[in-house]
């Protein structure tokens, strides 16, 4: 019954036992960890444990321990978890009015809130919904009936311009922050210690988001909506058009789910906390998890033959022409990682500035300097050093994932296509013959230029 984003300790004086639990998805970070004295830590950044814990991991999410059973135990149990393929029918006004509660409920608050809206879809729906529904809430009462919306990018990115037509489109007062290249590269290191991780495509969202996070906040805003979890649900990501069947497709959205806690959960929490901003994320409402993971898969399927793109259910639920919610060429617009809609040449950037950190000696010798987890490209390395810097123990490095992707694919996925398997970049532009800006291909990996469609 346990419901919301939480990481809590309960303790019983009378006793001293305990229990420690965590959300259904793992919304909020916490660690365990386990002293030689046989004592047992729990925190909510690793950092606080790694000086006096031998060892220590991420606590899973949707998992209770007992101090009396001494265990983790798995305490949400939805019917997607065992991955089995369901099949009910696809409604689109079950959907859209499950997403509209997800949002409402998470409108309760006593402090100043906006949305952080980057002008893709997940966020646009969020502010939309969110902007519809503020005029009839309470919460307007005290904090005014307009909504307030945050983007921010590289000047002239893709991002800036879609967000400022959305925030014009459905009437929020909107602020647009610029940062540099140079101003990211700077952040990097404050970055990776505030979200404690070395994987690339985490690195290369949060940087942006952290430095929002500190404008957003300097405004007296304390908390914000924002849109993780949908790709994940609804098999966004671009590599999900070379899923073989529905099957493989729901089973990659199982696993997906799974392991928010690891990505987009952990950059959206820490990115936003490090400057003491709370981030709540509708899509990832339990209620609306389980209506949206118990469609049958297939109409998730991307189907161009039938005019299907990624995410086309949750588009189409919202398609409105009497009362639109967004205008069309956004409810329709191609899905683009937050890492590279604040701007194609912030990855660039940050691949250039690795390269001349370190040396092609470097990167072939890694596997004996980092044999666990060894990065395979130049930007990965980089990031490991300072991870390493920060994070020096065998525990630490072994929180963080490893394994080949693609355009933000697991391991699995890459094997749905031979040309991205000899791409191992987790942009979306890696995902060839998709994205409309897409990496040009070259014969053994791809060219560092974009080819423009």
């Amino acid at each position: 019954m346990l419901d919301g984003m939480f990481s809590f300790v309960l303790l019983d004086t009378r006793d001293k036992s305990f229990i420690a639990a965590r959300d259904a998805i793992g919304i909020t970070p916490l660690y365990i960890g386990w002293g030689l004295d046989g004592s047992v830590w729990f925190a909510s950044e690793m950092k606080a444990l790694s000086d006096d814990c031998e060892q220590f991991m991420s606590f899973l999410p949707g998992h209770i321990y007992s101090s009396k059973q001494g265990a983790l135990r798995r305490w949400y149990n939805p019917p997607w978890y065992s991955e089995k393929i369901p099949s009910t029918p696809y409604d689109p006004k079950v959907l859209r009015e499950a997403f509209e509660k997800a949002v409402f409920k998470r409108l309760m608050t006593d402090v100043p809130f906006g949305v952080l809206l980057s002008g893709g879809l997940d966020s646009s729906l969020v502010a939309a919904v969110a902007a519809r529904q503020l005029a009839n809430s309470e919460v307007a009462c005290q904090w005014g009936s307009q909504l307030h919306t945050f983007c921010i990018g590289l000047k002239g990115s893709p991002d800036l311009k879609a967000a400022k037509e959305v925030a014009d489109y459905i009437g929020t007062r909107h602020h647009e922050f610029h940062f540099t290249v140079q101003e990211g590269i700077d952040a990097l290191e404050e970055v990776i210690y505030h979200i404690e991780t070395y994987d690339v495509t985490t690195i290369r969202a949060s940087t942006p988001m952290f430095l929002m996070s500190r404008k957003i906040k300097s405004l007296g805003v304390k908390m914000v909506l924002s849109g993780e979890g949908s790709d994940e649900i609804f098999g966004g990501y671009l590599y999900f058009h070379k899923a073989p069947n529905k099957e493989e497709f729901h089973e990659e959205t199982c696993r997906k789910i799974k392991a928010l806690h690891l990505y987009d959960c952990l950059r959206a929490n820490k990115s936003t906390s490090a400057w003491g901003l709370e981030a709540r994320v509708p899509f990832l409402d339990k209620e609306f998890i389980n209506i949206a993971m118990s469609i049958d898969p297939e109409w998730k399927m991307i189907r161009p033959d039938l005019g299907r793109i990624e995410k086309w259910i949750l588009r189409n639920a919202f398609d409105d022409d009497k009362k639109p919610y967004l205008p069309k060429h956004i409810l329709y617009r191609q899905k683009e990682q937050f890492s590279d809609g604040v701007g194609y040449s912030w990855i660039d950037g940050l691949k250039d500035h690795a390269n001349k950190q370190v040396t092609d000696a470097m990167l072939i010798n890694a596997n004996f300097i980092y044999p666990e987890n060894t990065p395979t490209t130049k930007e990965g390395y980089y990031y490991r050093t300072i991870f390493e810097k920060f994070f020096p123990k065998n525990a630490a490095r072994s929180t963080v994932p490893g394994g080949p992707s693609v355009a933000c694919s697991t391991a699995k996925a890459v094997e749905w296509d031979a040309a991205w398997s000899e791409n191992p970049d987790p942009s979306g532009r890696a995902a060839l013959g998709v994205h409309a800006s897409a990496y040009e291909a070259q014969k053994g990996g791809i060219a560092e230029k974009i080819a423009i469609a």
